[in-house]
């Protein structure tokens, strides 16, 4: 993947709640008050946004992203309709919503894409009807208009340094599982690449699985295969890819009985890895803006939507598999351990410590300075 980049900032600051958006299930209900013009309706004060996430509910996807773009949407362009926005874990299912705002014709789509590869006829198709489609978080196959996410480089190499220092001695000639995400993803790519550059020559890869959907019942199977290949205790860390993968793999050390359960890294900031990490049971985790990366989305789909160029938000290009030179905006991503928890998601109101602190880990919580 080539990169042509200038990172910005990150844009730091506390999370609220939006506004209750159209609200699209499975099907896509798609109801008339939305409007539309395909790209040939207004450009001001009637731009319909369409907007496809994989994951809603409790995922990253619903607790943090899609409130973020809604109130984002709202201050660019306050009289604009609510956009509509459907979530879900199935390439399939995303797809049909991909179609349905397509033949409704919405004046520019958000696309997070579930499985880029698949989508790229329904990306084609939205481009041959005037729609642009900004790639959001996953860079989406087919002509793309602009592209927002975290430099997924800079993810991978957090998550090897920190398993590293984890590590200590064993950091040198020690045996690691890499549990990558699926390998449909681009960005798996880019994360294990990022982690390599500092893993490579130091510590044995004894296993390495890309995880297919990403789903935690896949990474556990895999870990449980890994412990029983390798032995269980001859794994001296895992390089997991996102805090879902971590928490199957710690799973499976439980029910291996591996005590201790060695350093596991992980992505996302979830609240249940926070605890994790509070716990001792889980190293690290990736904290990645969302409000810098909504803030972006929101901002350069509202310029496309109004026939603006992209470039005018982008800080820089990105190559992929079927286009070239796609203005896109990279953000930074941060290393979250024990000792930065309240510097850092406390401290930009992601989570509070009461939340983070439930009765069981409070004396946890007292020792690392949760307080």
């Amino acid at each position: 993947m080539g990169l042509t980049v200038g990172l910005p900032g990150g844009k730091r600051g506390s999370l609220a709640r939006a506004w209750v958006a159209a609200v699209a299930g499975a099907g896509l209900a798609l109801s008339a008050a939305c409007g539309g013009g395909g790209g040939s309706g207004s450009r001001s004060d009637h731009l319909s946004v369409g907007v496809l996430l994989p994951g809603g509910g409790a995922s990253r996807f619903g607790q943090f992203d899609r409130p973020l773009i809604e109130q984002r949407l709202k201050q660019l362009c306050p009289h604009c309709p609510a956009p509509i926005i459907a979530a879900t874990p199935d390439a399939d299912v995303q797809q049909q919503q991909l179609n349905a705002l397509i033949t409704r014709g919405v004046d520019v789509l958000i696309l997070s894409a579930i499985d880029p590869e698949s989508l790229r006829s329904s990306v084609e198709a939205a481009h041959r009807a005037g729609i642009p489609v900004v790639a959001y978080d996953r860079l989406a196959q087919g002509p793309v208009s602009g592209y927002v996410t975290f430099d997924g480089a800079t993810v991978g190499r957090l998550q090897g340094e920190a398993l590293l220092k984890a590590m200590g001695p064993k950091a040198h000639g020690g045996q690691i599982v890499m549990m990558n995400g699926a390998a449909n993803d681009p960005n798996t790519g880019w994360f294990k690449r990022g982690a390599l550059s500092v893993l490579d020559g130091k510590v044995r890869i004894g296993k390495s699985y890309d995880t297919a959907g990403w789903r935690p019942e896949n990474a556990y199977t895999n870990m449980a295969g890994a412990i029983a290949a390798l032995g269980a205790g001859r794994i001296d860390g895992v390089l997991a890819a996102n805090d879902s993968l971590a928490g199957a793999v710690i799973s499976a050390f439980d029910a291996s009985a591996v005590r201790p359960v060695p350093p596991v890294t992980g992505q996302d900031a979830d609240l249940v890895a926070v605890q994790r990490i509070v716990a001792g049971r889980q190293y690290m985790t990736v904290y990645k803006s969302y409000r810098a990366e909504a803030d972006a989305a929101a901002e350069m789909a509202v310029a496309l939507g109004r026939g603006e160029p992209a470039r005018s938000v982008a800080t820089g290009t990105v190559d992929s598999v079927t286009t070239k030179k796609i203005p896109s905006v990279l953000l930074p991503s941060y290393s979250v351990t024990v000792g930065t928890i309240k510097d850092t998601l406390v401290k930009d109101g992601i989570y509070t410590i009461d939340q983070i602190c439930t009765p069981k880990l409070r004396s946890a919580c007292s020792k690392a300075g949760l307080t």
